[in-house]
């Protein structure tokens, strides 16, 4: 399959203006691509690959523990305690006591750890590997038609994301439930990503790309989604 054309075919047809990112899981650090300079959060690096980078990132390349932990690079009992219990998001606001962490963090998915070694970051219309996971920012009338095409042959419903960190709901989840994702994105990721206030997720398992995308080009010549380009 061809993914650089299948991203370049996204791109078009739903008038995307941020790349897609294509995501890897790979079990041993690969040769041809270069390693990432220096240590940042997992929800950069996606902002870096939306902006044309191509990298692979370690465990030594991250520097957030969720992006750790939910990508599978680093065990979490590894995590010194006050990691492991929730306690240093109580006095940042991001939840009110330890409890409420705990209970929260129960809900979020993450990759066995210890299988793989590192993650590779590209933009999909110049992904040269067979992603696992594509990561897409847009508008909320862009997820619909996303959402829409994935139902459109399969009448299978996407899964919604919530607080959890995107590490989580729009890397592991979709790879692990092969569920298209889609939400807000969290604090931190707003926090630490160069997004616009109206704009969403969505991710897709890179098996479902070429369907959607089909899906999507097919939709367009039907009446209940034609629009003119002023409405868009």
């Amino acid at each position: 399959m061809d993914y650089q054309k299948l991203g370049e075919k996204l791109k078009t047809v739903l008038k995307l203006k941020r790349e897609p990112v294509a995501i890897k899981w790979v079990s041993r650090e690969p040769r041809n691509i270069p390693k990432a300079s220096e240590k940042s959060r997992f929800c950069t690096k996606l902002d870096k690959a939306m902006n044309g980078e191509i990298f692979y990132a370690t465990a030594e390349e991250e520097e957030c523990m969720g992006g750790l932990r939910y990508t599978g690079l680093k065990d979490p009992h590894k995590f010194p305690k006050n990691m492991r219990s929730g306690s240093f998001l109580v006095p940042r606001g991001v939840y009110k006591s330890i409890p409420a962490v705990q209970r929260s963090w129960k809900s979020n998915l993450a990759v066995e750890p210890d299988i793989f070694t590192a993650l590779i970051f590209a933009p999909l219309s110049s992904a040269d590997f067979e992603p696992d996971v594509i990561f897409i920012v847009g508008n909320s009338r862009q997820g619909m038609e996303l959402l829409h095409a994935n139902a459109y042959d399969s009448g299978s419903h996407g899964l919604g994301a919530d607080s959890g960190p995107i590490c989580s709901s729009m890397a592991a989840m979709p790879y692990l439930t092969g569920k298209v994702t889609y939400g807000f994105g969290d604090i931190g990721s707003r926090n630490n990503m160069n997004l616009k206030d109206d704009e969403i997720m969505i991710s897709i398992p890179a098996t479902d790309l070429e369907r959607i995308t089909l899906n999507l080009e097919e939709m367009k010549t039907k009446t209940a989604f034609r629009q003119k380009e002023s409405e868009i």
